[in-house]
């Protein structure tokens, strides 16, 4: 199975990237994932769904120990093919 995860961290600071937002594209980047697109105001990782779900618990983990308030996140099934 294939996962899809899509996520944000709060506080926003548009001037420079909070400590939490630093360490969730670290999370995101160092893990066994396919597609990984991280952004400014939204950021997506597909991959199996064992090296979403390892990558999702270790995003939540530290972002809230790197000060992060609020972390909204969805995942979604991806079809056989889908990307």
């Amino acid at each position: 199975m294939r996962l899809r995860v899509e996520f944000t961290t709060e506080p926003f600071d548009l001037d420079e990237a909070p400590a939490h937002a630093v360490v969730a594209r670290e999370v995101i980047e160092a893990a066994e994932l396919d597609a990984v697109d991280v952004g400014p105001f939204g950021n997506t990782a597909e991959g199996r769904a064992d090296a979403v779900l390892a990558a999702v618990d270790g995003l939540l983990r530290r972002t809230l120990d790197a000060g992060a308030t609020r972390i909204s996140l969805q995942v979604n099934v991806l079809e056989e093919g889908q990307r």
